[in-house]
């Protein structure tokens, strides 16, 4: 993107920064919507009542740069709504946009903004949002689907796939169009205000352009002291929070006459939010579950059965689940569904025509397996990594309701990806055999259900890994991921995630006549699938076990 921006977007545009106790990092913020150019007229930073030196720095910001003006709340708001629409109030500019203080604008992004909404004439224009997970540095692209090409949206039916964006950051608003409506954010301690924000952009039926470059970086910071709200979801509360603000957007779609936008609420509320905390909710206390799942089933309740037809496989599995078991259970199960990729493990109740998620709760249908392609069925494919001998990988397709049988599956390729690249730096492919449904993975606990499966074995080369792995920069300890893509004899194919033992955490010094010894530990990432840490050489081994031990002191404490 350009960064001199046209003659007739220069000063179009008001960014307004939050700030609190954010003193390390707003610096970089405002400078990242101060360097956009003239087409930022005005970047207002408000700062609602920090106890550490985030007014300070704000102000000795100000005193070098005009276009920076600092409004100081005097009574902290507890939340991010109130020093927005402070923000707003005091903002000039036809345009605002707004910007945490723990984030960035990239170089280009207001300009492309602006003349996107100049150029069709749009009360809104909206364009991509990266969460960069740091420190890593790597980019995920925040709901991709919608963003692939350049659009005007201008019906309620346009607008429906935007619901699932309820991020106030990656876009632009027109300030008098927000005036006319009397559109602001809730005011106080209202948690995920964006939610109720964009319902009532989207509820005044804007026209919104759209356009494919990427305009907002938000910084994903999970190491942090102080969690964001939208990765502190431990406690109970924080769920609770997020269903009041999922209810308020219906609310607010329905009063404004938007049925078929209140109707997209609810179904994005099961692709996106329930499917979030559905995948972690094991790895909570019995009190945690048990409070949870009343909450979600009493919210579940007042969904319509077409609301929850509507949304894809799984997601409207799971809730159908959820609104039949009276009490947890299925956790591991539950997890594996609701993670990306989606699996489900069996076993697998029912039959192709009519399956449905345990022999005693046949209301809970696990409908269109029949005629959903198999890039979006969630199949399993078990894996143990051998690494006596050189290095082997052991694993086996799982047939799902027999609609992988009926497909073919004829050969499978493994990519080696180093964690953060979107490539793989090596592949291995293997022709699949069949075995029968008696046989068991390995001696996988609960892998094999009523169905077939394929099976095929590839060396893994771990000092080439390492090799691949420093070549693309990766210095110290290596994580790599696995993926596989099977296709079948009758042209389909699908890729998904490797499943390991569960609990599985092995750790082996082999020898390497490179590096001397490598250290290699496969383990099971957060939604359980396999991966390998490497250590090339004794020193980063030794560097690994010390970080190791450190993390397990910490988690004693």
């Amino acid at each position: 993107m350009s960064t001199v921006p046209p003659p007739e977007t220069a000063g179009r545009l008001s960014v307004v920064v939050i700030a609190y106790n954010d003193e390390e990092l707003v610096g970089e913020a405002i400078r990242s919507a101060l360097d956009q150019g003239p087409v930022v007229a005005e970047v207002v930073a408000v700062d609602d009542c920090s106890q550490d030196g985030t007014a300070r720095v704000l102000d000795e910001l100000a005193a070098r740069h005009p276009r920076l003006r600092v409004v100081h709340r005097t009574e902290n708001s507890g939340g991010c709504g109130s020093p927005r629409n402070d923000g707003i109030r005091a903002a000039t500019a036809p345009y605002v946009m707004f910007l945490d203080s723990d984030d960035i604008l990239p170089a280009g992004a207001a300009e492309a903004l602006v003349a996107a909404a100049d150029r069709h004439g749009t009360e809104v224009a909206v364009g991509v949002c990266v969460r960069r997970e740091l420190p890593e540095g790597r980019d995920v692209r925040w709901q991709p689907a919608l963003y692939r090409e350049p659009a005007v949206l201008e019906t309620p039916d346009e607008l429906r796939p935007l619901v699932h964006d309820t991020l106030c950051v990656n876009k632009i608003y027109d300030r008098a169009f927000l005036t006319e409506h009397g559109i602001l954010f809730p005011e106080g301690r209202f948690v995920y205000e964006d939610f109720l924000f964009t319902a009532r952009v989207y509820a005044a039926a804007p026209r919104v352009a759209v356009i494919p470059e990427t305009v907002y970086v938000w910084h994903v910071r999970r190491a942090a002291a102080q969690l964001s709200i939208s990765l502190d979801r431990e406690g109970v509360s924080n769920w609770q929070a997020r269903i009041a603000a999922h209810r308020a957007a219906v609310e607010t779609f329905a009063r404004a006459g938007r049925a078929e936008l209140a109707a997209a609420c609810r179904t994005k509320f099961l692709e996106h939010d329930l499917r979030m905390y559905a995948r972690d909710l094991r790895l909570r206390d019995a009190a945690h579950r048990a409070e949870w799942w009343e909450l979600t089933r009493q919210h579940l309740a007042g969904f319509a059965e077409p609301e929850i037809a509507a949304a894809v496989a799984p997601a409207r599995w799971i809730a159908r689940f959820l609104l039949a078991a009276k009490e947890p259970r299925d956790l591991l199960r539950l997890s594996r569904l609701a993670a990306n990729p989606a699996r489900l493990l069996p076993p697998y109740a029912g039959g192709r025509s009519a399956a449905f998620w345990a022999d005693d709760l046949p209301e809970a249908r696990l409908d269109g397996v029949e005629g959903l392609p198999l890039d979006e069925l969630p199949l399993v494919v078990d894996a143990r990594l051998r690494t006596g001998g050189g290095g082997e990988l052991l694993f086996t397709v799982r047939d799902l309701y027999g609609r992988l049988a009926e497909a073919g599956p004829r050969t499978a390729e493994l990519a080696f990806v180093p964690r953060g690249d979107t490539e793989p730096a090596r592949t291995e492919r293997a022709e699949l055999r069949p075995v029968p449904a008696t046989d068991r993975a390995d001696g996988q606990d609960g892998a094999v259900g009523a169905e077939n499966g394929w099976s095929a074995r590839v060396p893994v080369r771990f000092t080439g890994l390492a090799g691949s792995g420093r070549t693309r920069g990766r210095e110290g300890v290596q994580l790599w991921d696995i993926g596989v893509t099977v296709t079948c004899a009758n042209g389909e194919t699908f890729t998904t995630s490797l499943r390991p033992p569960d609990g599985s955490q092995r750790r082996s010094v082999l020898p390497s006549s490179r590096y001397g010894v490598l250290l290699v530990q496969q383990y099971a990432t957060a939604n359980g699938s396999l991966a390998v840490r490497i250590a090339p050489g004794a020193r980063d081994g030794f560097r690994a076990v010390r970080a190791r031990l450190r993390r397990l002191a910490r988690s004693s404490q």
